[in-house]
C-alpha cells in the first residue's frame, strides 16, 4: 500500500503550477472516501452523495489557492462538504415544498432500499434513528460517531463552541437510544 502524502506536501505541490494536478490527485486519494461517506451519511442516496462529493472537490480545486493554513486542510474540506450537504437538503425541501420530516421519511425509504446500508437489523435501526435528528444534530453525531472527529475539529468545521457540540452530541445519543428502544 502506498504511503499517503501529508497535507503540507500536497499544499506545497498545489502551489506550484507544474505539480498542481499531481497534488490534487494526492488530495483525492487521501480524502475522497472520507468526504464521500461524510456526505453519504447526510443525504443517504449514493447518486446524490456522488454528485455532491464531485461538487465539493470542484469547490476545493477552485478555492485551494486561497487556503490560508489557518485551519487544518481536512477540517476546511469538511466545512465545504458540510455546507454542500445542508444546501442540498434545504434545496430538496424547497423543491419538493415539503417539511424536513418528509425529506427524512424519503431518506429513510432510500435507506431501506439501499444495498450499501444493508447491515443487520441493529445497523438499520441506528441509521433510521439518525434520520430522525435535525440536520445539525445529525451532522454532529455523524462526525463524532462515524468519523471519530475531535470536538475541537468539529468546532472548526461547524463554527460552534465545543460545549455546544458536546451537548448536541449527548442529546443526539439520547434521542437515538429512545428511538431504538421505542421501535423494537
Amino acid at each position: 500500500m502506498a504511503i499517503q502524502a501529508d497535507d503540507e506536501e500536497i499544499l506545497s505541490k498545489f502551489r506550484d503550477e507544474k505539480t498542481r494536478n499531481e497534488a490534487f490527485n494526492l488530495l483525492l486519494k487521501k480524502y475522497q472516501q472520507k468526504i464521500y461517506w461524510h456526505v453519504r451519511r447526510m443525504v443517504i442516496d449514493h447518486d446524490d452523495a456522488d454528485d455532491i462529493t464531485q461538487d465539493v472537490f470542484v469547490k476545493i480545486w477552485k478555492n485551494l489557492p486561497g487556503f490560508r493554513n489557518d485551519a487544518q486542510l481536512y477540517t476546511w474540506m469538511y466545512r465545504i462538504a458540510t455546507n454542500e450537504c445542508i444546501t442540498f437538503l434545504n434545496k430538496k425541501k424547497q423543491k419538493n415544498n415539503v417539511s424536513l420530516d418528509d425529506v427524512d421519511y424519503e431518506l429513510a425509504d432510500t435507506l431501506s432500499g439501499s444495498d450499501q446500508f444493508s447491515g443487520d437489523r441493529i445497523q438499520m435501526k441506528l441509521q433510521q434513528a439518525i434520520l430522525t435528528l435535525p440536520d445539525k444534530q445529525r451532522l454532529v453525531f455523524n462526525m463524532k460517531y462515524f468519523d471519530d472527529m475531535k470536538y475541537e475539529d468539529m468546532s472548526e468545521v461547524l463554527g460552534t463552541s465545543v460545549g455546544a457540540l458536546k451537548a448536541s452530541y449527548h442529546l443526539a445519543v439520547k434521542k437515538i437510544e429512545s428511538f431504538i428502544l421505542s421501535n423494537d
